[in-house]
């Protein structure tokens, strides 16, 4: 097997519902699928059902709820830590040999505003084991991960019901 790398990047909804796609797909298929959310602590649905899948590892983290913009310098260096953690837990529980799926969703935006050792990342993508499949979701990928992927989807918002003051829903955003 060869494994790929996918980019599910841009303005528009539907990063993570293209992964959660192809999760359910290479599930299907009898892939081991790791799932890691950067920057998401809150109950999210989707994975509600995905604990239910007997070949599905998720990795999430303790992280402050609040926005970028309105945390202290500790509260970031905090979220660098936990990420940093979470990337090596998921890439640890990937198997030798065994078909996966590594889905690393917001990982786009956790490399872009650094709150994630970057270099580490890349370092991985570029020596990754043959047998694992990537999938990195987020806004505005640094030019590296860009180079180094094999599919990159950018994701344009032409209409978005938040601009209008409607926020996300349950069963449809989260």
């Amino acid at each position: 097997m060869t494994g790929l790398i996918h980019i599910y990047c841009g303005e528009g909804k539907g990063k993570t519902t293209a992964a959660l796609g192809l999760i359910v797909r290479a599930s299907g298929a009898g892939y081991d699928v790791v799932i890691v959310q950067y920057f998401k602590s809150w109950d999210t649905s989707e994975l509600r059902t995905l604990e239910n899948f007997p070949n599905v590892t998720i990795v999430r983290g303790e992280l402050p709820h609040a926005f970028t913009w309105e945390l202290t310098d500790k509260s970031q260096h905090g979220i660098i830590e936990v990420h940093n953690e979470m990337f090596r837990k998921a890439v640890a529980s990937v198997k030798p040999d065994k078909p996966t799926l590594l889905v690393m969703d917001e990982m786009i935006g956790a490399t872009s505003y650094s709150y994630i050792d970057s270099d580490m990342v890349l370092d991985y993508l570029k020596n990754k084991p043959d047998n694992v499949e990537v999938i990195m979701t987020g806004r505005n990928p640094l030019p590296e991960f860009v180079d180094i992927a094999d599919y990159v989807s950018d994701i344009h918002k032409i209409k978005h019901p938040f601009d209008r003051g409607i926020l996300a829903r349950k069963g449809i955003e989260y």
